[in-house]
């Protein structure tokens, strides 16, 4: 979603109206705006990754015990994600990845038609900003990969300048899969496999434009269905791929 300022509505809402009144106007205007950008994030799918992130920081350390709660919760969010109203079902290929944020070198697109889940977002600047808006775009994303959105759109009130908003898409039966992986190695005290699951799953991460998941929720056709079913343990071990950069 362009978050463009418009002079013209802004002459129009500030038409007789006294400076006080205008700049009233004017940071509501902003909060509107910050708002909309954000309301297509999934809170459970947001706080997934923030789980899935957290939890391989701690794998990485060999604390697979303090990892495991967060890759439960992780689950549970995922499975919670898969029933509101945020998901939509698409091929890969008809995604629309934003330029600024190619997938990562690791990406294996996923074939036929899934469910995606926005589990992030982040703001990139188009225009010069000042040196005080451009700390509260860094603080708004910081906010944002958190899982912080109503205090992201707070902090992005105060930056009234050209914005872009791109949102992350999980594919969700891959991510249940990959997440489902961790655990069972975390349980079994494979730290580093898991860490490898865990990097499968944000390697499968596509990011595309609000404009774009905007088109997705105003069409009938990629509605999801109402459940899917998680995903279940593979019956032999799978073979741990090398670890991913990040």
């Amino acid at each position: 979603m362009r978050l463009k300022f418009s002079l013209l509505a802004a002459a129009a809402l500030m038409v007789s109206v006294v400076p006080a009144q205008a700049e009233t106007l004017h940071a509501r205007w902003e909060e509107y705006k910050a708002g909309r950008a954000m309301r297509h994030l999934s809170a459970d799918g947001q706080k997934a990754m923030t789980d899935v992130l957290q939890a391989r920081d701690l794998l990485s350390q060999g604390k697979t015990d303090a990892a495991i709660p967060l890759l439960y919760d992780a689950q549970k969010r995922f499975a919670a994600a898969a029933t509101d109203n945020h998901r939509f079902m698409a091929a890969e290929s008809q995604l629309q990845p934003a330029p600024s944020h190619p997938t990562a070198a690791d990406h294996k697109p996923v074939t036929g038609s899934v469910t995606w889940v926005p589990v992030g977002g982040e703001l990139v600047v188009t225009d010069t900003l000042a040196p005080e808006k451009k700390a509260a775009i860094q603080t708004a994303n910081k906010q944002l990969k958190a899982g912080q959105t109503q205090q992201a759109q707070e902090t992005l009130a105060v930056v009234g300048q050209d914005t872009d908003f791109i949102i992350a898409l999980a594919p969700l039966e891959p991510s249940q899969g990959a997440l489902n992986r961790a655990k069972v190695f975390t349980e079994g005290r494979l730290s580093s496999q898991a860490v490898d699951a865990l990097n499968d799953l944000l390697d499968g991460v596509v990011f595309v434009s609000d404009d774009f998941v905007e088109q997705q929720a105003a069409s009938p056709t990629a509605s999801a269905p109402a459940k899917t079913a998680p995903a279940t343990p593979a019956a032999s071990a799978p073979v741990a791929a090398p670890a991913a950069a990040h």
